[in-house]
């Protein structure tokens, strides 16, 4: 998508979404320079986001308790495993294959989390032990494969969108908001 459908798009749904917010980013950082339609698109996106028309949505406004606890465990049980072997274990690989084969838990209140929480202690405890002694045994018995892949970064991100957009307006187009001009008398 390009940066006029995005706004376009935002401007008829009232919404920037964090994926919307994402591409107009990916898009701004990888151009050497942006065309006047864009520059303009991302004034009236900014300027709507200001009085309110778009709403940006929030990154997270949930969370999938299953995480917490299927992290939880695997980091237990790396630890165990590394402190009697030589073997470096990613958790990261360990809980998502377990993930994987799991229910989600989602909750959007820490009322809801806790109520997830004590849910999955009571009914799904042993298939959650059971999926990641499952993940530690795959990771532990996989072939050497890829080692060239990377793992997913997260970049830091200010999430302000407002300043974002400012900011790339003010780098690429520092004259383009009309300041006006300094008479000298």
């Amino acid at each position: 998508m390009s940066i006029d459908q995005i706004v376009e798009q935002a401007l008829k749904d009232g919404y920037l979404t964090p994926s919307m917010e994402a591409e107009v980013g990916r898009i701004c950082d990888m151009a050497s320079e942006l065309s006047i339609e864009e520059y303009m698109a991302l004034d009236r996106l900014m300027g709507a986001l200001l009085t309110g028309e778009v709403v940006a949505v929030p990154r997270k406004q949930f969370i999938n308790v299953m995480e917490e606890l299927v992290i939880s465990r695997s980091i237990a049980r790396v630890a165990e495993i590394e402190a009697t072997s030589e073997a470096s274990l990613d958790v990261g690989d360990i809980a998502a294959y377990a993930l994987n084969r799991l229910p989600p838990l989602y909750a959007t209140t820490e009322e809801g989390a806790a109520y997830q929480r004590q849910k999955a202690q009571e009914e799904l405890q042993d298939l959650i032990n059971q999926q990641v002694d499952e993940a530690l045994a795959r990771y532990l018995d996989r072939p050497e494969f890829y080692p060239e892949r990377q793992a997913i970064s997260s970049t830091k991100q200010d999430g302000m969108v407002l300043s974002q957009v400012s900011k790339l307006l003010g780098d690429y187009a520092p004259s383009f908001e009309g300041k006006a001009p300094v008479s000298e008398e």
